[in-house]
């Protein structure tokens, strides 16, 4: 893959994260902890996106089979990239709603979050697997490693413009920082789109597999299955924490609005080292055991941001979030390239988008673990830190049962099992 073409598919990257930037570093607490709305009730909301989830297969596989004005990837990515935008700039707006009590404040909430969780889906599954086509088998650790240290910069930037943006903070500042946000991430993801996927042309006599064969690859394939069970794990342990972590900082700290958004760029800068590293650990030890470093330190840092609450120590918050940052960055970077390899030419759209499905499953179980148990907890036990406490002790067990999950993943048993079903598929038609 070209420089050039890397930068470009970063900045579509880069363009769908920040939409999602400012809902899960500063609408969250907010909604929780200045507005009085429901955990549970926001976790359902921030939910929707994954709940739908399911049509990144639908997609990935639509794309290969029917190419659009001989383009594959890019009309659904420029779908994906407008609806986020629009969803994003309409989250802090529902927000308000609910909580002055209109009746269509919940309905709206559901739209803008439903908007962007369309748009996350039809973009994420197309521009990973444009990735993995342009990159080719021997670049994709190093695709990954430059698309997420450009990705992490970028939220770490954005996370200090957004704190200064709200800050003194009142609604109408929230809400035009929503929008400039927006529609500087559908700019950077339009232009980073432009020529960047080379037209498709049909191959005569090529065969198209209908859509209920490239699912059972998937469900007929041993590696195929177990693969996406660790994935949702390990996700689950890593991104549960999202919904929670800045009201936690709030609630058992008393920390201000402008500092828990500062704390997402902590973490960044910590995600960026684990990613600058990684490429030499997969030299040194191969994926799978970076795999496992990265998974290691995440779980201290886990269990380090537990203990602060407990002894309420905030100074040791800080260096948990370092931890756990660092660990998400060595792994997050190990895994995405073990799962751009779990595919195979020709179905690459099908695959990546089964992987998709698993993460955004793995976020719906873990903003749903998140808010629920955190209000369930907290309402029995009359006590906030019981209810954050139990949250992150359970991503804890749950990263630890991935760990050893990951020493059964074999990615030439997934690639041979796959080739058969392909062929026995293609017989058969």
């Amino acid at each position: 893959m070209r420089t050039s073409q890397l930068l470009r598919l970063s900045a579509i990257h880069v363009a769908v994260a920040l939409t999602l930037l400012p809902i899960n570093s500063t609408l969250n607490r907010i909604m929780i902890s200045e507005l009085g709305i429901s955990a549970t009730l926001v976790a359902l909301l921030i939910a929707v996106p994954y709940i739908l989830s399911p049509m990144q297969m639908w997609v990935g596989s639509l794309s290969e089979r029917y190419p659009l004005w001989g383009w594959r990837r890019t009309p659904y990515i420029m779908l994906g990239l407008v609806l986020c935008a629009v969803g994003s700039a309409l989250t802090p707006q529902a927000a308000y709603a609910i909580h002055d009590g209109v009746w269509w404040g919940v309905p709206l909430g559901f739209v803008a979050f439903g908007a962007w969780g369309f748009g996350f889906n039809f973009a994420t599954v197309s521009y990973l697997s444009l990735a993995t086509e342009l990159s080719g088998a021997g670049q994709r650790a190093r695709t990954v490693g430059v698309m997420w240290f450009i990705l992490i910069l970028s939220m770490i930037i954005g996370g200090i413009s957004l704190a200064r943006s709200i800050e003194p903070y009142s609604h109408a500042r929230l809400a035009q920082a929503f929008e400039v946000i927006a529609g500087l991430a559908l700019t950077i993801g339009l232009l980073g789109l432009i020529g960047l996927e080379p037209r498709y042309t049909v191959a005569q006599g090529e065969q198209r597999m209908s859509m209920g064969a490239t699912l059972r690859m998937v469900a007929q394939n041993p590696q195929a299955r177990y693969f996406f069970v660790y994935l949702m794990l390990l996700l689950i342990a890593l991104l549960g924490q999202d919904v929670l972590l800045e009201p936690y900082a709030a609630d058992v700290f008393g920390v201000s609005p402008a500092n828990t958004t500062r704390y997402t760029s902590i973490w960044g800068v910590a995600l960026l080292v684990g990613l600058l590293v990684t490429n030499r650990l997969t030299l040194w030890y191969g994926l799978k055991r970076a795999a496992q470093v990265g998974a290691a330190f995440a779980a201290l840092g886990l269990l380090g941001i537990v203990l602060a609450g407990v002894f309420h120590q905030v100074g040791l918050l800080i260096p948990s979030l370092v931890l756990f940052g660092f660990g998400s960055g060595i792994s997050t970077a190990a895994n995405l390239a073990l799962m751009l390899d779990m595919t195979i030419a020709g179905q690459v759209g099908l695959f990546i988008g089964a992987w998709g499905v698993a993460d955004a499953l793995a976020r719906l179980g873990g903003t749903l673990l998140s808010g629920v148990v955190r209000d369930v907890v907290t309402y029995g036990a009359g006590n906030k830190l019981a209810g954050y406490a139990t949250v992150f002790a359970i991503e804890l067990v749950v990263l630890l049962v991935s760990m050893v999950m990951l020493q059964r993943i074999r990615s030439d048993e997934f690639q041979t099992k796959a080739v058969e079903i392909v062929e026995v598929a293609a017989h058969l038609s």
